[in-house]
């Protein structure tokens, strides 16, 4: 039996039917998603910060905001009131802590708690779950009927840096924006910026308006578009019609342009890589050499492509406060960096936009009945769940798409789950893999460094049937929207005759697939 919480551990819950990991964006739509569908339901938010806000807390480097418009961004139940399609980040923790507060969440919610172990008890068809407070380290177990990561993939604790050589040779300061020091001064200072993707592009224009100049240094260039900053069609629909309708309206609207721009391209990458090119250019100052900086060579959505609101990237570039850069570092030195065709790049600051670490679920250790489970060994079902895995679901957002598309339908998925588990007597369910010579493939079939890196450390995806992750939000809408929950890859067992063991024998099923 797991033991009770201590009593100073700022816990003020020793068991509930849902344990959500994560107060973010993920955890916190969840957490309104269960109050509002699943009333009679206990469940708690952890997350290991100190506040809520997962990403838009954890990050706070200058300019931070959503790069995908909030029409998509914001949740399907609540709408975005404010003007500014794209969002700075403290308009979006505006917004959830509204959300928290306008449902009842507080009390739900517990912060500095980080979930370090979780072990399912098929005798007790329940998760035992190991919390750790960060402030002091001392550990707790609690015990959840089913567990939900909504930790989504970054690491918290540590962003990607390669091993530059020279590092320690450099007399200025270096800094990642996952650990940007609130105290860091710029003005009047030379800055490059080494990266080329969202975080890059974001830095470049806000750190321009005070530094000396800023180059954005790149080994290979990114697609970079520009969009409005603000969507004229949204706020006009949100003065003339009613709140949710304008809502529903827009963000319908911004869901089927996504889809039309990212098929349209994967149909056409010619056509598209050619209007992109249009696009920069004329945003650009006459003469930029765009297809060294700005024309990649891989196809649209390739690889994630980048925005920029009312283009405050190329508007910095034109007046001369930036520049970008694309070649190869050789070293740091000690004043800046040395480049591959020869050129020094004088810095007092260099900033190392080079990437996020990814981690599955938050870094839970997971065990069934005290065998660990290795994730790479197992096949995720239907993007919510893990084969092996008993009463355990996830969010994982959309590449190519909004985070909270998908993270909307998983929730709606997963209470409807719940409510199939209450109505035919189920206390737990596990995806089993009926076809072991499946082939398997990498979760995110993406071709991006970040990604590459970690995909060793993720569950795998099938190639047919609720195994397989399209990354496609029309798919998702049937197949976690309106499919039955009843599912033969699905097993559930009744409160009342467990199956012993029933882990076990889908874990070797799964690892026999995996071969």
């Amino acid at each position: 039996m797991p033991k009770a919480h201590a009593p100073d551990s700022g816990l003020a819950f020793d068991h509930v039917d849902v344990l959500v990991v994560g107060a973010g964006l993920s955890g916190i739509g969840m957490g309104y998603t269960l109050k509002h569908s699943q009333p009679g339901r206990t469940f708690a938010i952890v997350d290991g910060r100190e506040s809520l806000g997962g990403t838009w807390d954890l990050f706070r480097y200058p300019g931070i905001r959503s790069d995908s418009d909030m029409q998509a961004y914001g949740f399907g139940f609540k709408p975005w009131r404010r003007d500014n399609s794209i969002a700075d980040a403290h308009e979006i923790l505006d917004y959830l802590r509204e959300t928290v507060s306008e449902n009842g969440l507080q009390r739900h919610i517990h912060l500095g708690f980080t979930v370090v172990r979780a072990d399912f008890s098929t005798p007790e068809q329940r998760w035992v779950v190991t919390l750790e407070r960060v402030s002091d380290g001392v550990r707790h177990d609690v015990t959840a009927s089913m567990l939900f990561s909504a930790a989504g993939y970054y690491d918290a604790g540590e962003g990607f840096t390669p091993d530059f050589a020279g590092r320690d040779d450099f007399e200025g300061q270096i800094v990642h924006p996952q650990h940007w020091p609130e105290d860091l001064d710029y003005s009047g200072k030379k800055v490059v910026v080494i990266g080329s993707g969202a975080t890059a592009v974001t830095l470049l224009p806000s750190i321009a308006e005070e530094a000396e100049h800023v180059t954005m240094l790149q080994r290979s260039p990114s697609y970079v578009i520009p969009i409005p900053r603000k969507d004229p069609l949204a706020n006009t629909l949100r003065r003339i019609l009613p709140e949710k309708t304008a809502y529903s309206i827009s963000r319908e609207i911004s869901i089927r342009k996504g889809n039309l721009v990212y098929k349209g391209s994967r149909k056409f990458p010619r056509q598209a890589r050619a209007l992109v090119r249009k696009i920069t250019a004329a945003a650009l100052p006459e003469g930029f050499d765009v297809d060294t900086h700005f024309h990649p060579e891989y196809d649209p959505w390739d690889q994630r492509m980048c925005t920029v609101p009312d283009g405050d990237l190329f508007k910095a570039i034109a007046k001369g406060r930036a520049a970008v850069v694309t070649d190869k570092i050789v070293r740091f030195t000690e004043t800046g960096i040395e480049l591959e065709s020869g050129t020094r790049l004088d810095a007092d600051i260099i900033v190392t936009a080079t990437g996020l670490n990814m981690v599955p679920f938050g870094k839970i250790a997971f065990e069934v009945d005290g065998q660990r489970i290795d994730l790479p060994d197992h096949v995720i079902y239907k993007s919510a769940m893990v084969s092996g895995l008993p009463n355990f679901a996830f969010t994982v957002g959309y590449i190519n798409h909004s985070w909270t598309l998908k993270a909307d339908l998983v929730a709606q998925w997963f209470c409807r789950l719940l409510d199939h588990m209450s109505e035919n007597g189920y206390s737990s369910v596990v995806p089993v893999v009926s076809d072991s010579s499946m082939p398997v493939k990498r979760f995110f079939e993406f071709d991006a460094g970040y990604i590459n890196r970690a995909m060793h450390l993720f569950p795998k995806q099938g190639t047919h049937g609720p195994w397989q992750a399209p990354q496609d939000f029309n798919h998702d809408r049937i197949v976690l929207g309106k499919d039955p929950i009843d599912d033969p890859e699905l097993r559930f067992t009744s409160a009342a005759s467990p199956a012993a063991g029933f882990a076990d024998d889908a874990t070797e099923q799964v690892k026999e697939a995996v071969q």
